[in-house]
């Protein structure tokens, strides 16, 4: 079985991109065998320990905060995934100018979300991200504030919350779109 691996990548890898790495395989469910799912932060701290107010609200939304460490974003966590999720546009570019041949598999979280909802892909997560880096040229450009979810660092807990939610509810959308078509693939 092939694994396909997500990154999502945010500057301290302690809040946003977390909260999506350990959120993400409560949406896949039973399909999340078949993920490996890491974060990484363009300046973070490596080996630095979650935020406890992260932990909590990843606790809180059902998933699992404990193990978690910081990881610096490197040109190698890039070129292994299958598909590079920045949870604001400066990460997307990031991960691009570290590896520029991974453009089409960098996308912001709500970008993703925004390229492949309501579309239908049937065979496997390496389609719905070629799906999504087609539709990139085709969608109307939009504000930054609609592909760039807010850094909740030294924000009030509520912040967070807020935050948090947001995520999770792009990370449902992720999902769908990564598992659909894979109850063809299964059953054929």
């Amino acid at each position: 079985m092939t694994v396909f691996t997500v990154l999502f990548v945010c500057t301290g890898n302690l809040y946003r991109s977390p909260i999506a790495e350990r959120l993400l395989p409560v949406h896949l469910g039973a399909a999340a065998d078949g993920f490996r799912i890491v974060s990484a932060g363009t300046a973070a701290r490596p080996g630095a320990p979650l935020s406890p107010r992260s932990a909590a609200v990843i606790e809180d939304l059902g998933g699992r905060a404990a193990g978690f460490t910081a990881t610096r974003l490197s040109a190698e966590l890039v070129g292994s995934a299958d598909v590079v999720l920045g949870l604001a546009r400066e990460h997307r570019e990031a991960a691009v100018q570290l590896r520029p041949a991974a453009l089409r598999r960098c996308f912001t979280l709500e970008e993703f979300v925004r390229l492949t909802d309501g579309r239908r892909f049937g065979s496997g997560p390496a389609d719905a991200v070629a799906c999504a880096a087609a539709a990139r040229g085709r969608s109307a450009p939009v504000a930054a504030e609609s592909d760039d979810v807010a850094d909740p660092d030294g924000r009030p807990l509520d912040e967070l919350r807020v935050c948090a939610a947001r995520v999770d509810r792009a990370l449902r959308q992720v999902a769908a779109a990564l598992t659909a078509g894979q109850d063809l693939l299964m059953s054929g």
